[in-house]
Formats: structure tokens, C-alpha cells, sequence
């Protein structure tokens, strides 16, 4: 089975000879909360491939002595979350193969659809797997197509013709060649920008910025961007694109300093506070976020009801985040280790409860019960995703119908299996 992910990739060209291997990890650092479980970098150095790869956070997998091992002036990082199974360094990426010629080096953000057929098509053709990711995967199509037709960009055409799901890719090759392309609905974030001695690729804006790119571009669906030695940005449309956005990375997944498709991803999440407020009488006593990414929307909300925002609910921040979690038990479990109320904010109070989706409904379930042992009198729930009621296969971890409290309750039926008043 393939696994589903949320993940971060982010790539970088210097043109002045400097090596790229700490901008690469710098721009991890920003892009830790898109996966905590592995993660990866690899450069080339005088036609040399390197890659170190290891499970964990970035800070503890990359010492100085190991950045300083890793030479060159172009690679590619990555951060990893594994939602189905375990995760291994075999599953890290990014991945390496030692084919065509001197090599090619691939990380991705997304999901393939199709996974199952293509490995097996790619096993008939003798190619051989050490692992469950499906970036490998993208990986030997890319090289076979250049095998077969001597031209990256028919390459890259070739695996958007056979591959289906979700996937923004940058790769390199031992020719020096440093590219980008996402899958024609543009599913997973991917932007790219400039400097005055880099060239650099990323998951969220915010891996740019804090390497002094301000001047971000998004990666179009469909599109394929090159890379050149001399700071060229050369791009291709290689399939015509359809705009087809996620709404997770607006309300969950990305960091709120981040622009997507020219949107910011706070703005975004103030605007739907502000709409829950505008669309329903709102009544209470204080507005209290599920921290961290419902913070935007009870802001919002607050700016447009006029009801005071409490920090009622405090997180631990090294625990995982739940509803990606495979485990039914455990991500119960993990709700008490993740949240801890405030209880001298909480109690006989009328609660506004702000969440950004309701997937299973298990974790919220247990938040409002939190909530209610804190001492609140009441509590009312709004949540800024719309319902979520069919499985999702292009890199979130919703596998069935069954698992969606959408799915088979309406509005009251999911308020009274939760415990909210409203």
C-alpha cells in the first residue's frame, strides 16, 4: 500500500560557487511542520551525488560536520510524514537512483493515485524498489522517459501522461540539471523564487523568505521550471493546467506567514472567521482557538462578533498533529498529551470553540469533553472547513467513507455525538 503524505521539499541553485547545503537546511527548519518523521538532503558536488538522509527532526538529523560533508552549490531537502504504516530511512527522501547516466535525484509533496499499477508496470521493466514511497516511483518514470526519449521535457510529459494524484517534484540530475514540475491541478502547494546569488524552489513561501526571497512565484499546474547555472529561470507549460487547490493547506497544513497562489494563508483564515461571524448569531462569553492553526479564525471572528479571543487551551508542541495519525487508539490518546485546558479561563464560561475541520470527529469529540471538565457552563462549536464527506487519495489520510462523521451525520447529529450545544 502506498503511503499517503503531507510533506516538505525545497531546493536551491547558487551561482557563485557557494555550497547550498546549510540554505537547505535553514529552509527545513521553516517547513518542520509539514513532517517530523524523516527527512533528507542531498547536493551535487563536481558530478558527485551526495545524500544523508535519517529519521527525526531536522535539528538533530544535520550536524555542522554534516552539512560541511555535503558539498556543492545545487540540492534538494525534504521533510517527511508517514500516515500509513512506519516509516523507515528506506522511505526518506529524497530518493536516489543511480540511472540514467550519472543519476537522478527526486523529492516530492503528494500522492500518487495510482501507485499499485505503475510499480507493477515499472517491476515487468526490471526495475527494482527499496522502498514504499511513492516518490521512487516518480523518480524511474522520470528516468526511464529520459532513457527513452533523450529530452527531459518529454520526459517529464510522459509521467504526467501515466501518473495520477498529487505531486510538486524537484529533481536534479549528475548533468547539473536542477528542475521543478507539479501535477496538472496544481493539488499541493509549490513556489519558487530569486535572489542575488540563489535560485530556490520550496513547498511554502515561508522557506524562501527566511533565505531573503521575497519575490515568490507559484509553480503553475502543469508547469516545468528549469533551473540553469547562471540563474536562468527557464519555464515550460509541459500539460495544460486546472486549477484544483486543497483546502487543507489553507487551514491546516501550511504555516499562516505563507502565500499560496497569491492568497496569505492568515488573511485567508481571518476572512473565515469573520464569515462564521457574518452567517450565524454568535453568543458567548469568549472565543477559545484549538490551537495552532484555528488562531486566524477566532481572530476574525472576534474582529466581527466583538467577543473577546482566550488562549483556554494550551498545546504541547512535540507531539504530532492527530487526524494524520494511523492509529484510531492513539490519536485519542494523543489528544490529552497534545492539549491541556485552561481552567481559570474556562470555567462558567459560555465557550466559543474554533477548530479549522472536523475529519473523524473522534478528537474533537474528546476536546469538548476536555472543555466541559474545565468548568465550562457551555459549549458551541464552529469549525472553518466545509464538511468533509468522500475520502481524499491525493496525499491526506482519509481512506474511507466510514471514518467521516460527514459522511453519515448531518449538522445536530454530529453536534450531539461531539457533546457541543451548538
Amino acid at each position: 500500500m502506498t503511503k499517503k503524505e503531507e510533506c516538505g521539499v525545497f531546493g536551491a541553485r547558487s551561482f557563485n560557487g557557494e555550497d547550498i547545503s546549510v540554505t537547505i537546511y535553514n529552509a527545513l527548519l521553516s517547513l518542520q511542520h509539514r513532517g517530523q518523521e524523516a527527512t533528507g538532503i542531498s547536493t551535487l558536488n563536481d558530478k558527485e551525488i551526495q545524500v544523508k538522509k535519517s529519521l527525526g527532526l531536522v535539528s538533530s538529523s544535520f550536524s555542522p560536520n554534516t552539512l560541511r560533508d555535503l558539498k556543492g552549490g545545487m540540492g534538494i531537502g525534504h521533510v517527511r510524514y508517514s500516515t500509513v504504516g512506519t516509516c523507515t530511512v528506506k522511505d526518506a527522501q529524497p530518493f536516489r537512483l543511480h540511472y540514467p547516466k550519472k543519476g537522478v535525484v527526486l523529492a516530492h509533496n503528494g500522492n500518487l493515485v495510482n501507485y499499485v499499477k505503475l510499480r507493477n508496470d515499472l517491476s515487468g521493466n526490471g526495475r527494482h524498489f527499496t522502498s514504499t514511497c511513492d516518490a521512487e516511483i516518480i523518480a524511474h518514470k522520470l528516468a526511464e522517459g529520459i532513457v527513452q526519449t533523450k529530452d527531459i521535457e518529454k520526459a517529464i510529459y510522459q509521467s504526467m501522461e501515466d501518473m495520477e494524484g498529487a505531486y510538486s517534484a524537484g529533481f536534479f540530475t549528475g548533468e547539473k540539471d536542477l528542475i521543478i514540475f507539479r501535477d496538472p491541478y496544481g493539488i499541493r502547494p509549490f513556489c519558487y523564487g530569486k535572489n542575488s546569488d540563489k535560485v530556490m524552489f520550496s513547498s511554502e513561501s515561508v522557506a524562501l523568505n527566511m533565505n531573503d526571497v521575497y519575490d515568490v512565484h507559484d509553480v503553475k499546474p502543469g508547469e516545468m521550471i528549469i533551473f540553469h547555472e547562471d540563474g536562468k529561470i527557464e519555464k515550460r507549460q509541459v500539460m495544460k493546467g486546472q486549477r484544483k487547490h486543497c483546502m487543507f493547506e489553507y487551514v491546516y497544513f501550511s504555516r499562516p506567514d505563507s502565500v499560496i497562489e497569491g492568497k496569505s494563508v492568515y488573511d485567508v483564515r481571518i476572512e473565515l472567521g469573520k464569515n462564521m461571524a457574518r452567517g450565524n448569531k454568535v453568543e458567548g462569553d469568549i472565543i477559545v482557538p484549538v490551537p495552532d492553526t484555528s488562531r486566524s479564525a477566532a481572530e476574525g471572528m472576534s474582529r466581527e462578533c466583538g467577543i473577546p479571543v482566550a488562549e483556554g487551551l494550551m498545546k504541547n508542541r512535540y507531539v504530532h498533529r492527530t487526524f494524520i495519525t494511523p492509529e484510531q487508539s492513539t490519536r485519542s490518546n494523543m489528544v490529552s498529551m497534545k492539549l491541556n485546558p485552561v481552567i481559570s479561563v474556562l470555567k462558567d464560561k459560555h465557550v466559543i470553540l474554533v477548530d479549522d475541520s472536523i475529519v473523524r470527529g473522534t478528537t474533537m469529540k474528546k476536546i469538548v469533553n476536555m472543555v466541559r471538565k474545565a468548568g465550562a457552563k457551555r459549549v458551541d462549536l464552529y469549525i472553518t472547513c466545509p464538511p468533509i464527506i468522500s475520502p481524499c487519495f491525493y496525499g491526506v489520510d482519509i481512506a474511507t467513507h466510514g471514518e467521516l462523521i460527514a459522511h453519515h451525520h448531518d449538522v445536530a447529529e454530529k453536534r450531539k455525538e461531539i457533546g457541543a450545544e451548538k
